[in-house]
């Protein structure tokens, strides 16, 4: 699962005063820990595709994802907050910081992931 087929420009996050807020899709007790891609929505956005072999008991699943999240992005595990969705699979997540920077990052992440 790629980003291949979104309309350019269209990317998972949003900016925010204080950081991004990222859209994802979480698998829970998905077999390993990975962020597959991103995927359209039904609403024309779309989201980050992210699974995590934890189980959806007591926060266990969504502190992997930011967990997974952190260290993929290269950022420090306190920038990154669940701020909607902590029992649903499509959250949002506030990472805290420039929000320009934020962006630059994040493209150049999701382009280097859309290439393996």
């Amino acid at each position: 699962m790629g980003i291949s087929g979104l309309t350019a420009g269209i990317q998972p996050w949003k900016h925010q005063a204080d950081g991004l807020r990222l859209f994802v899709r979480l698998t829970p007790k998905g077999g390993r820990d990975a962020i597959e891609g991103v995927k359209p929505t039904a609403d024309g956005s779309c989201e980050l595709v992210a699974r995590v072999t934890a189980v959806p008991e007591d926060g266990k699943a969504n502190a992997a994802l930011l967990k997974l999240l952190a260290k993929s992005l290269k950022l420090p595990g306190r920038d990154f907050e669940i701020v909607a969705g902590a029992t649903d699979r499509h959250k949002q997540i506030l990472i805290s910081g420039d929000p320009a920077a934020l962006d630059t990052a994040l493209s150049g992440w999701l382009a280097a992931l859309n290439k393996r």
